[in-house]
């Protein structure tokens, strides 16, 4: 595991993904490619024109449906090189020392399953393609989820560095893994670490979580814990804005359970109303 991948497109939060994978690329010392994915252009129409098209002109306007696309699929081509060469400026600027660019035609999730073995963080915005609605998760996320086992970094929105970020624990295997891959990583390192599970405080929980807190302190993290009663959604929500978090970190379910991690769970109201960049730690 080498790469940082940043994920980008047309959309305007590519600006943002850029940002954002630049700042993990630098943080982690690892190499950065700006990945463009030319996925299938949709059909504008239902219909199969070339059953209702005219006798005698029909081979005449066929030919120059398939020119016409020939030509979209050029400039399609042509505009993700421009789109990657002004990110890899970008990124150049910025500091990073070794950045590629990466196009690839078809879907996305599937060249990203493909590049997994040498990915070290997935860089992806919350919607995708030129969806202006900011508080949409797009499909690729949730998809990229079910197939990766890397880290996902998603971004929400314009991206600054952080200065400190939230893990949501609730002493779960996943939670603790996340703990164990927090450690083990650069990329928080220096940054205060705000430490919240929500709901009873039973000594079973109370437990878990003060060794939690202890494994953090141990590798030098400087952890402000809380230990809050009540449902975990409105907890973490009211911590995040009460205490300014820059970052959110949440640990996914295993590969099995990644659809009940999306669908109608906390996490994904978090993830569709936050107004910070969360990481997902598989």
């Amino acid at each position: 595991m080498t790469n940082v991948i940043a994920c980008i497109d047309d959309s305007f939060l590519s600006e943002y993904v850029t940002k954002a994978s630049v700042w993990a690329a630098i943080k982690m010392d690892a190499p950065l490619t700006l990945l463009h994915s030319l996925e299938k252009a949709p059909i504008t129409s239902n219909n199969d024109l070339s059953g209702s098209i005219g006798f005698g002109s029909r081979e005449y306007l066929l030919s120059e449906l398939t020119e016409l696309d020939e030509k979209r699929a050029k400039l399609a081509l042509e505009q993700g090189k421009a789109i990657l060469s002004d990110a890899q400026k970008h990124a150049q600027e910025a500091g990073t020392k070794d950045t590629a660019l990466l196009q690839r035609h078809g879907d996305l999730v599937e060249t990203l399953t493909d590049l997994e073995e040498s990915t070290r963080l997935v860089v992806l915005g919350r919607c995708g393609g030129n969806n202006m609605n900011a508080n949409t998760i797009g499909s690729h996320i949730e998809r990229a989820a079910r197939a990766l086992h890397r880290p996902i970094l998603i971004t929400v929105g314009e991206f600054k560095a952080p200065t400190n970020f939230m893990i949501a624990y609730d002493g779960r295997e996943t939670s603790d893994n996340a703990i164990a891959r927090i450690i083990k990583s650069p990329l928080l390192k220096g940054l205060t670490c705000h430490l919240v599970m929500a709901g009873e405080n039973t000594e079973a929980r109370r437990c878990k979580f003060e060794n939690a807190k202890a494994l953090l302190e141990k590798e030098g993290f400087d952890v402000t814990a809380s230990l809050i009663a009540g449902d975990i959604y409105p907890v973490l929500t009211d911590y995040r804005q009460a205490n300014d978090i820059e970052l959110m970190v949440m640990g996914a379910y295993a590969h099995s359970k990644v659809k009940r991690f999306f669908v109608g769970s906390n996490t994904s109201k978090m993830i569709i109303e936050s107004n910070i960049p969360l990481l997902i730690l598989r």
